[in-house]
């Protein structure tokens, strides 16, 4: 008689900006009402049980119509049970050498040290058996590297968004696999629902 298999506990971690542009940039706006959170348990092998989803993010600025889709997105996330952990923008002044024309650009900090942070901790609090990576940073890839040297039961694998594969990250990974348009379109949020505050928000027009 064969043993029944162990149940896997799993921990998501999403790089929001990198899943976004990814979806952007592989003509997939109609898909941005994604539900991480149902993305990664339609993924998962019968023996895998998912523990705990994790959204890294930085709230944007500047421009009131997309922070406004942006807070219904993030609001929407909570309402599934999803943390969402944030980093910051920073200002950064650049000058043109040749005119002396300068102009501000913004660029998201934190977010890469934020993910490196919660999977090293989450592997040492024994959170998680696996963990899935949801992100084509290879700045990710000593925090990878590290876990599979110092705690060798678990385990990192990585899930590329659309355009976003990255070998360096995929050598260091457990597996690895690019998220499809398919499993992308059948897990996205309903079109309205309740906030935590018990209050309804709907998918934003723009991203229908």
């Amino acid at each position: 008689m064969e043993s029944k298999q162990e149940t896997e506990r799993v921990c998501a971690f999403i790089d929001g900006f990198n899943l976004y542009f990814g979806l952007v940039e592989a003509g997939l706006d109609n898909c941005k009402w994604l539900n991480v959170k149902l993305l990664i348990q339609n993924l998962l092998k019968p023996h895998q049980q998912l523990v705990g989803t994790k959204y890294f993010t930085s709230r944007v600025s500047g421009n009131p119509e997309k922070e406004r889709r942006q807070s219904h997105y993030l609001e929407a996330l909570e309402s599934e049970g999803i943390e969402i952990i944030y980093g910051h923008y920073q200002n950064n002044r650049i000058k043109c050498k040749s005119c002396g024309h300068s102009w501000s650009d913004q660029k998201e900090k934190k977010t890469d040290v934020n993910i490196a942070t919660q999977l090293i901790i989450g592997a040492y609090k024994d959170k998680y058996d696996s963990a899935i990576l949801v992100s084509g940073d290879s700045d990710l890839v000593p925090p990878i590297e590290l876990i599979h040297t110092e705690f060798a039961k678990k385990r990192v694998m990585v899930f590329f968004p659309p355009k976003r594969m990255n070998q360096s990250l995929a050598n260091v990974a457990k597996g690895s696999m690019i998220l499809g348009r398919r499993n992308i379109e059948k897990s996205q949020l309903p079109i309205s629902i309740l906030n935590r505050y018990g209050f309804q928000i709907q998918k934003p027009k723009e991203w229908s």
